[in-house]
């Protein structure tokens, strides 16, 4: 006879918004031991969204009394140093789910230690800025995009991003990228996304869209990690700490960055609840 699964809790949460089937959908699952690599990326790969977070549940202490967690992130290919949707998607988890005794919680992460903190009906993600420098794109990378012409590109090295300023957000907008042409592309640099920004209309200071085929993701919605990039892209062309910015996906997202003189940035979003439930896990399917 078959034992019984081990049975463990999900929530699939819309990032970055306010309104249902809009913004990035994450997956977060909350886990009382440390599975195997594989084992998380084929729950990643079964959930199939952009990131499956995975939150491991302290053992010395209950759950709501917590304030200090591991966390670790997966596309449905490859585990990923940093992402924000889906740490947002946590952190609501955390505090209006689960309702932990406690306004600010860190991460323990591969990209250190990363806080969220409640901040009115939002929530802030306090994450390290990511520095660019200049860089000469590959011509036929920018061909298979739809690039013709662009006011700036420059390279995070950090997060192996590409970005593109394009001249205006109607070009950003009406890109259509032929992603199996920019994964046959060879550069130099070890790229694993595209970021393509614009200077915005009021209420938003800039825009942008995110585009990973790399990674098993050929748009993704709403990107927090690509703000950690372009938070402090923009301040220093706008001369602003504090910023709206909109992604321009078909789902489409917003949120608000501030810029510290630390080397960090916030990242402010919220994030609404759409489906909970439990992920059966089989015997055989870590041993």
């Amino acid at each position: 006879m078959r034992n019984a699964p081990e049975r463990i809790p999900f929530y699939v949460i819309d990032a970055f918004t306010n309104k249902p089937f809009t913004g990035n959908p994450a997956a977060v699952c909350i886990i009382k031991k440390q599975y195997e690599d594989r084992v998380l990326q084929s729950i990643a790969a079964e959930f199939n969204l952009s990131e499956t977070a995975f939150l491991l549940e302290p053992t010395k202490k209950p759950i709501e009394d917590a304030q200090y967690f591991s966390l670790r992130w997966f596309t449905p290919t490859t585990e990923v140093p940093l992402c924000g949707h889906a740490t947002l998607a946590t952190a609501a988890v955390l505090f209006h789910e689960i309702d932990i005794h406690t306004p600010r919680v860190t991460f323990d992460t591969r990209s250190g230690e990363l806080t969220a903190t409640r901040e009115q009906d939002c929530i802030c993600l306090n994450f390290p800025s990511a520095k660019t420098e200049p860089i000469r794109p590959n011509q036929n990378l920018l061909r298979k995009m739809g690039i013709i012409d662009y006011d700036d590109a420059c390279l995070a090295k950090t997060l192996k991003d590409l970005l593109i300023r394009l001249k205006n957000e109607e070009t950003l907008v009406d890109l259509e990228p032929n992603f199996d042409g920019m994964k046959s592309i060879s550069t130099p640099e070890d790229i694993n996304g595209v970021i393509v920004t614009a200077k915005g209309q009021p209420p938003y200071d800039f825009l942008s869209r995110v585009f990973v085929p790399w990674l098993g993701i050929n748009e993704d919605p709403v990107t927090g990690a690509a703000h950690t990039i372009l938070a402090p892209y923009w301040s220093s062309i706008l001369g602003k700490k504090e910023m709206s910015a909109y992604q321009a996906s078909s789902r489409g997202g917003e949120l608000k960055v501030r810029v510290h003189e630390t080397g960090r940035v916030d990242l402010i979003g919220r994030a609404i609840f759409m489906s909970t439930g439990e992920l059966n896990l089989y015997e055989n399917a870590h041993a």
